[in-house]
Formats: structure tokens, C-alpha cells, sequence
């Protein structure tokens, strides 16, 4: 891919070929998480597996669309950053909750729209936050977004959870395989091949896998050749009170993740998210949100997984991430295709996530490298709200006596850390001019990041 002075990275245009490869990637590296959600709940609520299927084809379209909007941007809609979209699995536990005892799924798209329309309400206020994201809050939160996602990987490469043969060493032997394969390809290939070199990985651990009886193709021939998901297919929305009360903390959690990871993003690919692309990134997770809701699917969210693929590979063209966005479109109408996909192992997805997770990490310290850290208290903001990001994480079950408005926010090790990295910001470095000239300096990397961020 050639650079010109005229066009910036995120903006050029990969030949076709490529658009396809790279999107293809960037379509494995989310397939897993993104079927999941609708996988927990509707086994939770019982469903039959056709109206399971459905629920997995209206997502993968959703999620198509979704990616398109944040990509390509529709007016005010989109950040037009390189970000996949996909469900929140903040989402789930309330999502459980509300269609087990609270109205089934009439009640959780009725409050899953209302959430949408929240978000696209709030998304201006969001966009003028961002004095609060200096490179000392950033850092943090991208550390934590990469080392909390490295479980997921972890999980995978050991068979996926619950599988009946969980932690085998044939399974982490496949996954190490993977990781094998995909740091050769990225340290002796040539350039192209080596900016899809998780692409190649799983192509490579699908064709080990298939012989050594990894994989089950039996739901590719079950699977319908087209699928189209139709407007309140489960029945005409409702709209329970506490059903909403849950689902917008959920939002509120929700845009937390988002801002962190379209900073994060913006430090991978040189273009830093300003208040007003932030505020136009959230408001397309409203939109997509509300389009979850009548399509027979769940609340929106920038996923942080691709954010570790972009800064892997180095590929930062909005437009490979729109095209991974065309291709969820494509399975979502063709649930045969999705069912594809769907037969990669979890071991081989596992070993490409530990390169991918742990990328997102080391761009964190990156940004972390140019906070001072002599003389001041900003140590003591990076420790702290790693810990307090990493708790939910260590220990699932940490805050389980706590309220379910408690449990939304602080389970979710990323906003978690991210509140938590903002107040202490606040606290050590925003300090009243009579506390002296000393307190000034200790707030200098703040206020500095903070102009930056204000700036246009």
C-alpha cells in the first residue's frame, strides 16, 4: 500500500485484493466474540437452535451495517476511524435478567432501543470530555483494554469454555502453532503477507485442524443458503421501566469502552479523535443500537479486538475495516457462509488473539512512555487503576453481593479501570492554584493533553 502526502493512512484505498484479505481478518478476529452474546442469551432464555440461528444471522447483519456507519460515516454519524462493531457483553447478564423474568424478548429490544436513543442523546456531552483522556489516562486505558482481553484469548487456545476438552494439551498445542506460524510470517515474509499474517495463521491452523479432527462441519449443512432478518421478528417491542433503568447504565458503560478504544485507535493510526469525531463515534453506537433493537439483535459497541489488529499489522485504512464490514453483511444474509466460519477451532482463533490482545497492552505502554513520571503522582494513577481493572477480570465472582447497577459497571473490567484512571487523574493532578506552584507542574502532562485534545 503507497503513502501520499495528500492522503492520510486511514483514508487510502488498498486494491481490491487486499481490501478482501485484510478485511477478511479483521471479520476472524471478532467472528467468536461476536456470536457469543447472542449465543449466552438465547441459551439462556431456551430458544430453539432455529430461532438461535436467526439471532446470529440478525446480529452478523447488524454488525455489518454498524461497522460500515462507524467506517464510512453517514453525516454526523461515524467516527471514520478503522473500528469494527459488535455486540457490548456488557450487555449480557441485564439482557439475561430482563428476558428470563421481565418480559422476554420484547422487553430487551424495547429497552435496547431506548438506550440507543440515549446514547446519540449523550454523545455530544462524551465528545467534550475528552480534557479528561490525557496521555496518562489513555495509556492506562489501552494497557487495560489489552490485558483484559487476553483471558478471551486464553480461553480460546485452551478449547474455549465449557468445551468438553478444556485446557487439553492438544488444544494449546494448536494455538501455539498458530502463534507460531503468525510471528514467522510477520518476521520473514514479505510485507504484504506479513500485514496479513493472522489471516494466514488461521488458514494455516484451520488446514492442521481439519485431519486431527478439530473441527465439526455438520452446522454448514444444516444451515440455510439465505436468511434475512425482518423487523421485530420476535414480536412488537415493550417497554418496561426497570428493563430500561438496567439497559442505560449499560449504555453508560457502553460509551465508556467506546471512547477508550477510539482513542486508542486514534494513537495506533495517527489521527488523534477529537471531540467532535468522538461525539459523531457514539452517536453511530446509538444508531447501530437502535438498529439492534428492531432487527432482532442486541446494544452496539466498538470492538477492542480489531484495535489490537490494526496495530499488529500496521494497516490503517478505514476503508479494509469497512469492507470486513461488507463481508459480516454478506454472512448475515448468507447464514451457509457464517456457518463457515463458525467451524474455525477456538484453539486455532486463541493462538492469533494472544499476538493480537497483547499488541493492544504494548501500544498503552507506548503512549504511557511519554508521561513524566519524576516527581509526581502519576505512578500511583497507572497502579491503581490497573488493579482496579484487573480485579473483575482475576476474579469474576469479586462483586457478585453488590447491586446489579453496580456489578454492570464495575464487571466490565475496562470501564472499570477507565473511571477509575479519570478520577485519580483528577484527583492528583487537577489541583487548586493554592496549592502552589508544585501542584501546577504535577499538572502540566494533564492540561497539556487536555489542549491537545481541544484543539480545531
Amino acid at each position: 500500500m503507497t503513502t501520499t502526502a495528500q492522503v492520510h493512512p486511514v483514508d487510502e484505498i488498498p486494491p481490491v485484493r487486499q481490501l478482501a484479505a485484510f478485511g477478511l481478518q479483521h471479520v476472524l478476529a471478532m467472528y467468536a466474540g461476536a456470536v457469543a452474546v447472542p449465543l449466552i442469551v438465547g441459551g439462556a432464555m431456551k430458544l430453539s437452535p432455529a430461532d438461535l440461528a436467526y439471532l446470529i444471522t440478525a446480529d452478523l447483519l447488524v454488525c455489518g451495517i454498524a461497522t460500515l456507519i462507524q467506517c464510512v460515516g453517514l453525516w454526523r454519524f461515524g467516527v471514520r476511524l478503522p473500528i469494527m462493531q459488535g455486540c457490548t457483553f456488557a450487555a449480557v447478564s441485564p439482557m439475561v435478567l430482563i428476558g428470563t423474568t421481565n418480559g422476554g424478548l420484547p422487553a430487551i429490544y424495547g429497552a435496547v432501543i431506548v438506550a440507543g436513543l440515549a446514547i446519540m442523546l449523550l454523545a455530544p456531552v462524551f465528545g467534550r470530555l475528552l480534557r479528561f483522556f490525557p496521555p496518562l489516562v489513555t495509556g492506562t486505558v489501552i494497557l487495560i483494554i489489552g490485558v483484559s482481553l487476553l483471558p478471551v484469548a486464553g480461553n480460546w487456545a485452551a478449547g474455549g469454555a465449557g468445551a468438553k476438552d478444556f485446557g487439553e494439551p492438544r488444544n494449546l498445542g494448536l494455538a501455539a502453532f498458530v502463534l507460531a506460524v503468525v510471528l514467522g510470517v510477520q518476521r520473514f515474509a514479505p510485507a504484504f503477507l506479513a500485514r496479513i499474517a493472522v489471516l494466514i495463521g488461521i488458514a494455516v491452523g484451520l488446514a492442521v485442524a481439519v485431519p486431527f479432527g478439530f473441527t465439526r462441519f455438520g452446522g454448514v449443512a444444516d444451515a440455510d443458503w439465505v436468511g434475512i432478518s425482518t423487523p421485530f421478528h420476535f414480536g412488537v417491542p415493550a417497554f418496561h421501566v426497570s428493563a430500561i433503568v438496567s439497559m442505560l447504565v449499560v449504555a453508560l458503560v457502553s460509551m465508556t469502552e467506546t471512547t477508550g478504544d477510539l482513542i486508542a485507535v486514534g494513537e495506533l493510526t495517527g489521527r488523534k479523535v477529537e471531540p467532535r469525531p468522538l461525539a459523531d463515534g457514539l452517536r453511530a453506537d446509538g444508531l447501530s443500537t437502535v438498529l439492534g433493537g428492531v432487527f432482532n439483535t442486541f446494544p452496539y459497541t466498538a470492538y477492542a479486538q480489531n484495535v489490537g489488529l490494526v496495530g499488529m499489522t500496521r494497516v490503517r485504512s478505514r476503508w479494509v475495516v469497512a469492507a470486513a464490514g461488507g463481508i459480516l453483511v454478506l454472512l448475515g444474509l448468507l447464514p451457509k457462509l457464517g456457518a463457515v466460519v463458525a467451524a474455525i477451532p477456538a484453539p486455532v482463533l486463541g493462538g492469533a488473539g494472544l499476538v493480537m490482545f497483547g499488541t493492544v497492552a504494548a501500544s498503552g505502554l507506548r503512549t504511557l512512555a511519554r508521561v513524566d513520571f519524576r516527581g509526581n503522582d502519576n505512578l500511583t494513577v497507572v497502579a491503581v487503576s490497573v488493579a482496579i481493572g484487573m480485579l473483575p477480570v482475576g476474579v469474576p465472582t469479586v462483586y457478585d453481593r453488590f447491586p446489579d447497577w453496580f456489578q454492570t459497571v464495575m464487571n466490565s473490567g475496562i470501564s472499570a479501570g477507565c473511571l477509575s484512571a479519570i478520577v485519580l487523574n483528577l484527583l492528583f493532578n487537577h489541583r487548586t492554584t493554592a496549592a502552589g506552584s508544585g501542584a501546577g507542574d504535577a499538572a502540566g502532562q494533564t492540561d497539556s493533553g487536555a489542549a491537545d485534545s481541544t484543539e480545531l
